[in-house]
């Protein structure tokens, strides 16, 4: 997957070098920043292989990184998207300055914490959040209210709240703690806030979302905030990627800074963009 494939369109072989997103590698495109073989691009509808000299405003195109990925502890609180930064602090803005540029695999939403898995591959992370990929994700739910156990062995047959169609979910009671219950949720599809919406749609109000693994990979020990890559073995194993020579790191946390969204959060951001 880290080797450049005959065939790969531009804006691709842009992001795989770690520079930019795809869209952001189509807007320098159209800005006439990219050029191959010498002639400036108009239009990313552009094939190109490894015989190609790419440069972008001049400078040769750095190689294709091998692809990495890392589970970080998702505090809740962070948004999973650089977009709507003026309401949100971001992940982006919490992960450790010394990261490369990474994006998500799916998402968490905002009140939600747990594992997250990060790349630097959009395609693997395309990949991974695929449905047809059937890689359970589980979760432990804690709702307000007094859970039927009938009512939740149900859902593994599916359900239909207010119009959507959701896939099979397994869930079972773990504890009734007074007014509030711990529940076990594992489902494959995880669709916009599904969880929230099935548990509202059997009366009870979700006050904690925590995921704990997606497919192989578990949250396991890994602190609040913390960031852990995955082995290269480990990910050849798993996702039949290439070993890249160099061993990743064990742990690392995050810098200690600021309040969130400002001063050197920011200046992060900035540069994880480019």
């Amino acid at each position: 997957m880290a080797a450049v494939r005959e065939g790969e369109r531009i804006a691709k072989r842009l992001a795989r070098a770690g520079l930019c997103s795809r869209r952001e590698a189509e807007r320098w495109i159209e800005a006439g920043r990219v050029a191959v073989d010498g002639k400036r691009l108009d239009s990313p509808a552009v094939v190109v292989g490894p015989e190609n000299r790419i440069t972008v405003d001049g400078k040769p195109l750095p190689a294709a990184e091998a692809t990495r990925l890392w589970r970080y502890h998702k505090p809740k609180g962070l948004i999973c998207t650089a977009r709507d930064e003026a309401v949100h602090d971001t992940i982006f803005d919490a992960l450790p300055a010394d990261l490369p540029r990474v994006i998500s695999v799916g998402r968490l939403d905002v009140n939600s914490e747990g594992l997250l898995l990060l790349t630097n591959d959009g395609g693997l992370a395309r990949r991974l959040e695929l449905p047809s990929t059937g890689w359970a994700r589980r979760y432990r739910v804690r709702v307000f209210g007094r859970p039927d156990p009938e009512q939740l062995a149900a859902l593994a047959r599916g359900v239909t709240v207010e119009g959507v169609n959701y896939g099979p979910i397994e869930a079972a009671l773990e504890r009734q703690q007074g007014s509030n219950a711990w529940i076990s949720m594992l489902l494959r599809e995880g669709k916009n806030r599904e969880i929230r919406k099935v548990m509202t749609h059997l009366g009870l109000e979700v006050n904690r979302l925590i995921r704990i693994s997606f497919g192989p990979f578990r949250l396991s020990d890994l602190e609040a905030g913390a960031v852990r890559e995955v082995p290269a073995r480990v990910l050849a194993d798993q996702l039949g990627t290439e070993k890249p020579v160099r061993e990743p790191e064990k742990k690392t946390k995050p810098e200690k800074k600021t309040k969130p969204g400002t001063g050197s959060g920011k200046k992060r951001r900035a540069n994880r963009r480019r």
